[in-house]
Parts: C-alpha cells; sequence; structure tokens
C-alpha cells in the first residue's frame, strides 16, 4: 500500500552474481537502452506494510512510540489526529486555574514520535471491508487512507445526562478548547461581578457549581476555586472599603462560592475511602461545599435548579460528570460492550485479525478481575497502547503477542497549592508529601516539555496568578455536546 510501490530506484549494470555493477563486456547499463551506466531503471520495490493509528491520546501516542522504537523503517506508521500535540490530560485543571501555560501540557507529535508520518484530521468512516478509512483536515477538505493494520483509539467525549438547560449552559471539561475557555471565563464573572453595582448579581457571578465529584470534577473544584479568590483578591483591591479599628480604612473581604455535586455518597467514589476524606476535607477546609447525593435538576441562563429544589443563582455550570466513549465507535459496525468495541486480551477485534483497539474507546477484559472490563483511566490506556505497539510489530514478525494485563499502582489527585491525595502502591499519603509525589509522578509520566512545567510551578509558587482574559475561545465554541472536545468549534462560511 506504500508509495514505494513502482517507484524508480537507481540501478548500475548487472556484474557477475547479480551483484550491481558496471557491465563487463560492454559498459552500458543492464537495461539495454544503451546509455553508458549508470542509468535509472524501473525496478519493483516491495511495499512497506502500513499501520494507521486514529488517536493521539495516552493510547494512540504510546502505541506509535513503541512502533516508532520497535519498526523503525519496516513499515509505514501514520497517526491520524485532529491536533499536532498530545494532550496531557492530567494537567489540564493547572491550565484552566492559570498554573500552567497551555503548551506545557501540549506535546509536540513531530518533535517527539520519529519515523511517524503525522495526518491532521478527524476520522469520520471506515470501511473495515476495504481497509480504508476517511477522515476530514482542519480546513473540512476530506481525505482517504488505506492500512493493513489498523488501531483505533479514538478515546471519548463528555458524558451527556437528559437534564433541561445542560446542553445550553454547562460546559465540560475534556480538551484544551474547554480548559481555556474556563480560564477566560472565571477570569471574566470576577471582573464582572466586581463592577457589578447589584449584590445579587455579584454574588451568582461569584458562584461557580461543579457536577461530578470524579476525578476531574474534583480537581477542577480544587484549582478553581483557588485561582477564582486570588482574582477576586486582587480585585477587591478597588472595591468599596469600610472602616476598621482606629477609624483605619481596609478592604471588604470578598469571597468566591463555590459548590461541587454528586449523586454518590461522597467525593472520588470510585477511588479509596482514604483519598476520598482527604480530599473532601481540604475542600470543606477552602470553603467549597460538597454536596454529596445531590445534582442538577435543571439549569438555565441565571442558575441550577437542585434535585431537592433549592435554586442556585450562577453564572457557571461546569460539567463532569463522565465520560463515553467517541461517537464514531457506534458506527463502526463493530461488536460492543457499555458503547466500547469489544476486543480480546491481545486488544484484537474478533473476526477482523487486522484491527485492533484500545483505551476508552475499547472493552478490554481486565485480566485482573474477570468478567470486567478496564476502566476508563490514562493509566489503563498508556499501558494498552504499549501492548498495542508491540502486538502490532509481532503481526509483522517482530517478537510475539502479549496479552494485556495490569494490576493498578495507585491514584493521585492534586488538589492544589502544596495539597495532594495519594496512594502509590496503595501506601496512603497526603499533603505536602503527597503532593511531592503528585507531581513527581506527572513529570515522569510526561513526554515532553518537563523543565517548562517545573518552571511554570516554581514561578506559581512565588507569584500571583495573572488576571487576563485573552478571549480566544468563546461560550458557542466549546458546546457540551461536542463529538470533538479537542477542538474549537468554529463559524461555518
Amino acid at each position: 500500500m506504500s508509495a514505494a510501490s513502482g517507484s524508480l530506484r537507481r540501478a548500475f549494470g548487472g556484474g557477475g552474481g547479480g551483484k550491481p555493477g558496471r557491465s563487463a563486456t560492454d559498459g552500458r547499463g543492464s537495461c539495454g537502452c544503451g546509455a553508458p551506466a549508470p542509468c535509472w531503471e524501473e525496478v519493483p520495490v516491495v511495499s512497506r506494510s502500513r499501520i494507521v493509528i486514529v488517536g493521539a491520546g495516552f493510547a494512540g501516542y504510546r502505541a506509535a512510540r513503541t512502533l516508532s522504537r520497535t519498526l523503525r523503517d519496516e513499515a509505514e506508521i501514520i497517526l491520524v489526529n485532529p491536533n499536532d500535540y498530545f494532550l496531557y490530560l492530567p494537567l489540564l485543571p493547572e491550565v484552566a486555574s492559570g498554573v500552567l501555560e497551555p503548551r506545557r501540557v501540549s506535546v509536540s507529535l513531530a518533535g517527539t514520535l520519529p519515523r511517524v508520518r503525522l495526518v491532521l484530521g478527524e476520522v469520520d468512516s471506515v470501511d473495515l471491508d476495504g481497509r480504508r478509512l476517511r477522515y476530514v483536515d482542519p480546513e473540512g477538505r476530506s481525505g482517504e487512507l488505506g492500512y493493513d493494520r489498523l488501531l483505533l483509539t479514538v478515546g471519548s467525549v463528555n458524558k451527556l445526562l437528559p437534564i433541561p438547560g445542560a446542553a445550553e449552559h454547562a460546559h465540560g471539561f475534556r480538551g484544551m478548547p474547554e480548559a481555556l475557555y474556563l480560564r477566560d471565563h472565571i477570569n471574566r464573572q470576577i471582573a464582572l461581578a466586581a463592577a457589578a453595582e447589584d449584590a445579587e448579581e455579584a454574588a451568582a457571578r461569584r458562584t461557580f457549581v461543579v457536577v461530578g465529584a470524579g476525578y476531574t470534577g474534583t480537581e477542577v473544584a480544587a484549582h478553581g476555586q483557588m485561582f477564582a479568590e486570588s482574582l477576586a483578591r486582587q480585585h477587591s483591591r478597588h472595591e468599596a472599603h469600610e472602616r476598621g479599628p482606629a477609624g483605619r480604612r481596609r478592604t471588604r473581604e470578598v469571597r468566591t462560592r463555590w459548590m461541587l455535586l454528586d449523586v454518590a455518597p461522597r467525593v472520588l467514589p470510585e477511588l479509596d475511602h482514604r483519598l476520598s476524606e482527604t480530599a473532601d476535607e481540604v475542600l470543606r477546609e477552602r470553603g467549597v461545599e460538597v454536596r454529596a447525593g445531590a445534582s442538577v435538576q435543571e439549569a438555565t441562563s441565571e442558575g441550577v435548579v437542585l434535585d431537592t429544589g433549592e435554586f442556585v443563582p450562577t453564572r457557571s455550570l461546569i460539567w463532569c460528570v463522565g465520560v463515553r466513549p467517541d461517537p464514531v465507535v457506534k458506527d463502526l459496525g463493530l461488536e460492543t460492550r457499555q458503547g466500547r468495541i469489544v476486543v480480546d486480551e491481545y486488544l484484537r477485534v474478533p473476526d477482523r485479525p487486522e484491527v485492533m483497539a484500545c483505551g476508552d474507546a475499547a472493552a478490554v477484559p481486565d485480566l485482573t478481575r474477570p468478567g470486567e472490563i478496564t476502566p476508563m483511566t490514562a493509566q489503563h490506556a498508556v499501558r494498552q497502547g504499549k501492548v498495542a505497539g508491540r502486538n502490532l510489530a509481532a503481526s509483522l514478525g517482530h517478537g510475539e503477542p502479549r496479552p494485556y494485563k495490569h494490576h493498578d499502582l495507585g491514584f493521585m489527585v492534586d488538589l492544589g497549592g502544596v495539597k495532594a491525595a495519594a496512594n502509590p502502591l496503595r501506601v496512603p499519603l497526603s499533603g505536602p508529601l503527597a503532593n511531592l509525589v503528585t507531581r513527581g509522578y506527572h513529570l515522569a509520566a510526561m513526554p515532553g516539555n518537563r523543565i517548562r512545567v517545573l518552571a511554570d510551578w516554581a514561578l506559581d509558587a512565588v507569584l500571583p496568578r495573572q488576571a487576563a482574559q485573552l478571549g480566544l475561545v468563546r461560550s458557542w465554541s466549546v458546546p457540551l455536546e461536542s463529538a470533538s472536545p479537542e477542538v474549537a468549534r468554529v463559524p461555518k462560511s
């Protein structure tokens, strides 16, 4: 399938034993054209196998990296992705809260994946019988790619719930555009609250509601609250003052209100109880209202109605209720389980030996828990990507295929500042030590930009957060129901 097939190759006249060289009889090229040797001769070249990887998330990136190192130039490796970077999602809350600059968590694909060809585009259909896929590039042009091996790592998008008004007024947190929007939105609401003459409007703008107290929602609430408080303090210097002791003027304290809601009985319901208790304690100490067993019944432009009937005036509804497989999965015609592509323990799609899948889009059997499938976590996606890369190489004669089996090594939740909750190797940690372990883990896991991340962390420790809105991502460009949260929507011409 490679373009190398049928190409022109420089050939030198055949000598004895078929070795390249000048003819011993007439010094002419072996092609019979009569021209002095050497000459250009059309010689059939054996095509390299083409491996196409769809998606450059944790699984796709690791698979491409493994193949690049294993096969080198023995196969053509193509990576199809809407962006030219790998997004390190666990640090996205720090982008939204002004700790890290966006490019710190965006690792260049071209710069870190040698021998991998990048095709910018979103795959919208796959012809499994014809072994071809169709994609649309960032400029709206369609293209096609054939493949000998296909790895589907299309990832996941925001999970939607049938709550009136949620799709219109809530925003998710799955990609860089949403993080940049949230960063600007918090900035904007604090500034508008400071300028508002109506006290109720100001209070509503300083109120932020996060739905979903899982890993993402907990970190967003923790980092977002610290960011909003920092901005509020900066704006409060210019607001009304009140008289203190001895008639001295002092700035009136202005606080933001953050609510974290979840239908589960505790925050981080999928993690160890000790992690949950630590996170809950830190959040409550900072003033975050943790509402376990509660959710949103309706969302409006003026606020949200909780399932208790309480109305909370707010202009900010942040949706972190979980994820679902990319919508392209259901259009493939493959067998699914819980909306994810069914694969065996070798990550192969049944009856499609040339197709593999892993990451959030695949229902990978959990060999450590017979009968169950692996959860949608970065920890599993990274390791599945590595196994998928090795097994793809094995299908081309490099090594032996291996089944996927992984025991969780623990989890880490960054709660902002020097706070964190972690249980590496099942050892519960909290406070600064947990924060040190968490940041060390992220630095080790990142495939690039480590020095830049360290520099931003150091600057954040000694400098105030910047109250600056860039206005690059507007509300309408990051709809909750987007099938591509990693790409900001643009108006159609």
